[in-house]
């Protein structure tokens, strides 16, 4: 489906947001689903990006429970400063104020929390290709998607299982997408909690 957007959704938008408090999305802590996730992981060592960070519950979470090579970016250096005043200075985390689209570099996990549904729905085959782009072999694609029907009346915008499934296929071995069962009350029956590992046979040359 293609939206017609009202919003221009560029970092003029998402400062203004944070620095007006206008932060609806945001829980005031870690999803719990990501958490047990990223709890039953097998090393503490995995490199992890949070694209999309915003104020980083799920960072800060995660260094509590001993992860020691994170990094977030987000467009707002407002958010960022919100996480860095919240948490004791680290070299286990990396804060980038940039775009997640033209940030390079070498991931096992990339963790997704209300970012994928915040952009452009037009971005969408693009976020699935660079987050490829961004994970070493074998390296993962994990977090909640929403799971109601996608229209121009957001952020956030909404999406299907089917939809995920069409797109990320392409460059994902869907391991896991399901509903998520440990969503936050208010969007319980509205989340999709997803695993995709990426694929060793995509050809990026064709």
């Amino acid at each position: 489906m293609t939206t017609s957007l009202k919003t221009n959704l560029n970092k003029a938008y998402w400062e203004s947001r944070y620095q007006q408090s206008q932060t609806g999305w945001d829980i005031g802590y870690a999803a719990p689903a990501l958490i047990e996730y990223a709890n039953q992981l097998p090393s503490k060592d995995l490199r992890i990006l949070i694209p999309g960070a915003g104020f980083g519950h799920e960072a800060q979470a995660l260094l509590n429970e001993g992860f020691n090579n994170i990094t977030v970016i987000d467009l707002s250096g407002a958010a960022l400063q919100d996480l860095q005043k919240r948490i004791p200075a680290t070299d286990c985390l990396k804060m980038i104020e940039g775009d997640f689209f033209e940030h390079l570099g070498t991931y096992d996990l990339i963790l997704e929390q209300t970012f994928f549904c915040a952009l452009d729905p037009k971005l969408r085959p693009k976020y699935a290709s660079h987050a490829y782009n961004l994970l070493a072999s074998g390296g993962k694609l994990a977090g909640l998607f929403f799971d109601f029907p996608l229209s121009d009346q957001g952020p956030p915008f909404g999406g299907s299982a089917k939809e995920y499934r069409d797109l990320f296929s392409e460059y994902f071995h869907i391991k896991t997408l399901e509903r998520s069962y440990n969503s936050i009350k208010p969007r319980a029956g509205k989340e999709l909690f997803a695993i995709f590992e990426k694929s060793e046979t995509f050809n990026d040359s064709l």
